[in-house]
């Protein structure tokens, strides 16, 4: 290791977080295991001067803790962030999330709070155990009435169902024909 300027002079915490960082470098580069990690690490914190510091690094090459207020070496480019997918038109947008009815909406609410009611009315003895009944049966309702996946505005399900079914029989069928052909 290099010679440290003053090593009697006493360390600030920016110090000790520079050679925290630096023994972490190490530790993920495989130089040292855990255990000496955690050793390493106490001394560091324990730590009181640059010359008590510097000798932890004694038998590691670069990086190593920075001194006198420098920064720290350059961490190496973290990988470009992946973009975040946009909608192509905010007309878009509406179109995929369906408008939901007044009714729709109340029994939306509703249902957490008639949970968390029955849950709190159970667990302080207020209620017995069949007002959990009041939630499941809400819960119920509000599927039976609007279903999974239930989407109020979409006229077009069905047809564009027919559409592919049928595009699939005439792909059966040239297929067919195709084999006939070939025979």
């Amino acid at each position: 290791m290099t010679e440290v300027p003053s090593p009697q002079l006493r360390i600030s915490d920016r110090e000790r977080e520079s050679a925290l960082h630096a023994l972490g470098e190490h530790m993920s580069a495989g130089r040292i295991d855990i255990d000496e990690f955690g050793e390493r690490s106490a001394r560091i914190t324990a730590a009181k001067t640059r010359g008590e510091l510097s000798e932890l690094f004694a038998d590691l090459p670069v990086p190593h803790p920075v001194f006198g207020g420098a920064t720290a070496a350059p961490e190496p480019a973290a990988a470009a962030p992946m973009p975040v997918p946009q909608p192509a038109a905010s007309g878009e947008v509406a179109a995929r999330q369906p408008e939901w009815s007044p009714g729709q909406r109340v029994v939306a609410a509703l249902i957490p709070l008639v949970w968390i009611a029955a849950i709190a009315l159970i667990a302080t003895g207020t209620a017995g155990w069949p007002v959990i009944f009041a939630p499941i049966a809400l819960t119920a309702v509000g599927r039976a009435l609007w279903g999974k996946g239930f989407e109020h505005h979409d006229h077009h399900r069905h047809d564009r169902h027919r559409e592919r079914r049928e595009e699939f029989r005439a792909m059966r069928d040239e297929h067919r024909r195709q084999r006939r052909l070939d025979r």
